[in-house]
């Protein structure tokens, strides 16, 4: 016949908060191990891509961590990927090229 277990905390249901593994003990019995939920991890705010460099924790792991391990030494370090990053930087320039063209051509206008 199959061992009984228990649940060792006071939650009593099958919730996503009280996930448990079976798990043999080194006196042959059998116990409940609460299991913690896996971690989704940072992700960019533009493409929802996982930001690579920063690990995937618990958000309270976090606190624990030091400022480097949050981020990405980088403009929109631990914000936004490279990729998405490197768009914005051309973007910006772009826009700028084009302001000074049309400065240009408003001047040659006026001649």
């Amino acid at each position: 016949m199959v061992q009984r277990v228990n649940y060792r905390r006071r939650l009593s249901y099958n919730t996503k908060s009280n996930r448990v593994r079976i798990s043999k003990t080194p006196g042959g019995n059998l116990r409940y191990l609460h299991v913690k939920k896996p971690a989704k991890g940072p992700r960019c705010g533009d493409c929802g891509l996982a930001l690579s460099g920063i690990p995937a924790l618990r958000p309270r792991e976090y606190s624990r961590l030091n400022k480097s391990q949050k981020s990405v030494s980088r403009a929109y370090g631990g914000s936004r990927c490279s990729t998405c990053v490197r768009t914005r930087i051309v973007r910006a320039f772009l826009i700028e090229e084009q302001k000074i063209v049309k400065k240009v051509l408003k001047a040659q206008g006026k001649k």
